[in-house]
């Protein structure tokens, strides 16, 4: 890599197929703060959408299903 490259990639991640070892394990990569926080964000997602439901949405109680 040259001087101040960074390797990011969202996982997962066939090492040695789509990138090389070497490149992955490198002092300059983000990949494993890329994958920590793209997973941090998916919970937030769908934590927002299991407790509140989409925007403009207005969820039916279970006493207007039966």
């Amino acid at each position: 890599l040259r001087p101040g490259q960074k390797v990011m990639h969202p996982g997962p991640m066939n090492r040695g197929v789509e990138i090389d070892p070497r490149v992955a394990d490198h002092a300059e990569s983000l990949i494993e703060f890329q994958v920590r926080a793209g997973l941090v964000t998916r919970m937030a997602v769908l934590y927002d959408l299991l407790t509140h439901g989409p925007v403009g949405v207005q969820s039916a109680s279970l006493t207007e299903v039966a």
